[in-house]
């Protein structure tokens, strides 16, 4: 009956929990007592079992379903892994995404545990660091974000093999100085002989300091030269660029660009002519000379006004005139055994001996879940199997309390015996 009331007992904290956030449903195993031995002539033993007990109670860690909603700071898990939150009693683990930014810009669970994860971004590249201990994620609410310069370009452009020689080609690109002005850099290519072509980068001469009005500012020149297939095979810069070279060594071009009229230093641009895989930017192929993307790491000032996390965890802030940047990353925890985990109270678990240390790293690595922005893992409490074991609890707790009233008659029959 005891056994049976404690399966009871957690059938109903499943169903009172079916529309918690991120809620795992509990399932409980018995197991038998000790026996006692009877004496007799068999050759096998004669037991007689003592009862039951309860076994485990444990967590099925099973996928709950995923539902959308409005707001940009609801997460949910696709998969295994556990949100890593901090508080005053230290780090702890949940599934519920149901995050929001507290007064001071923390993210946060709905009572105070700061989530945890990186806030620190490549100046080069824009990926946020995520070799380092998690923090709590902050995003001060109201600060105007710094601007950033420009220090890498990229143009994806290939220069038509069949053009005369003196034909050019030009190329703009935008790029922001230490103070957030946008400016236009022009790459201008002209075709020198087959399969080479002159580059100059130049600004207009009123951005510059020192610049002449309606003049343009060389930056940089040099030349690029492309083999009988149409790849890049040498990039040679005039000084003080530096970088270029022949096939298969060439790497990035750098150069800087004077100080800025509007005060601001100069900007010490990387021009990305060849990826990691050894892929050039530039081709020369027979085909109209065009520009198919343009890409730079610069941008203004402004305001954060909306973000959105992506499937690995990355929270992207757009700010100004439709600008994107990276500002944190979160942090998932995975364990050897989730059902080692101890549940402490408002969605949260803890870890212990038998769940192991945590592995926390990148979402969608090392065996973790993806994220899903904009939406939140529900119960995974199904009502109807709730149900089902409820009518067997209450089955299996009645039947051993008709034990007790017939053994109670059996003892008034045995004491009446002697009357």
């Amino acid at each position: 009956m005891s056994a049976n009331s404690a399966y009871l007992s957690v059938i109903g904290n499943n169903l009172a929990n079916i529309n918690t956030i991120g809620f795992k449903t509990s399932k409980v195993s018995f197991q038998d007592l000790v026996s006692q031995s009877l004496s007799g002539t068999s050759n096998n033993p004669m037991q007689v079992g003592l009862g039951v007990s309860v076994g485990s109670v444990s967590p099925v860690f099973s996928q709950g379903s995923i539902e959308s909603t409005a707001d940009a700071t609801n997460i949910a898990i696709q998969g295994n892994g556990f949100f890593v939150v901090a508080g005053p009693d230290g780090q702890s683990f949940t599934r519920a995404g149901n995050f929001s930014f507290n007064a001071q810009g923390v993210l946060s669970t709905p009572d105070g545990q700061a989530v945890q994860g990186w806030t620190t971004t490549d100046a080069t590249t824009g990926r946020v660091i995520t070799n380092a201990q998690p923090s709590d994620i902050t995003v001060p609410p109201g600060v105007l974000r710094a601007p950033v310069a420009s220090s890498v370009v990229k143009t994806q452009t290939n220069l038509d093999s069949a053009s005369a020689v003196g034909d050019t080609f030009t190329t703009s690109i935008q790029i922001y100085d230490a103070l957030g002005q946008a400016h236009v850099m022009t790459g201008t290519y002209t075709n020198t002989d087959n399969g080479q072509w002159d580059i100059e980068f130049t600004l207009p001469g009123a951005d510059v300091a020192a610049g002449v009005v309606g003049t343009p500012t060389s930056v940089a020149t040099g030349s690029v030269t492309f083999d009988s297939n149409g790849l890049l095979s040498a990039v040679a810069m005039d000084n003080p660029a530096t970088g270029g070279g022949a096939a298969p060594a060439i790497t990035d071009v750098s150069f800087a660009t004077p100080a800025w009229a509007d005060g601001a230093a100069a900007n010490t641009i990387s021009w990305d002519v060849i990826d990691a895989a050894g892929n050039g930017a530039l081709t020369g192929y027979r085909a109209t000379s065009a520009t198919s993307s343009v890409t730079q790491n610069g941008s203004s000032s402004g305001m954060v006004n909306n973000i959105s996390i992506s499937s690995d965890g990355t929270i992207v802030a757009a700010f100004g005139a439709g600008q994107t940047v990276n500002i944190g990353q979160i942090a998932l925890a995975s364990f050897n055994n989730n059902k080692g985990l101890v549940k402490v109270g408002a969605n949260r678990f803890s870890q212990s001996e038998a769940s192991g240390l945590p592995n926390v790293g990148v979402a969608g690595t090392g065996g973790r879940g993806t994220l899903i922005g904009s939406a939140l893992e529900q119960s995974n409490v199904d009502i109807a199997q709730e149900f089902t074991q409820m009518i067997l609890a209450q089955r299996g707790y009645q039947a051993n309390s008709k034990t007790i009233t017939v053994s109670d008659e059996l003892m008034q029959d045995t004491l009446q015996l002697k009357r």
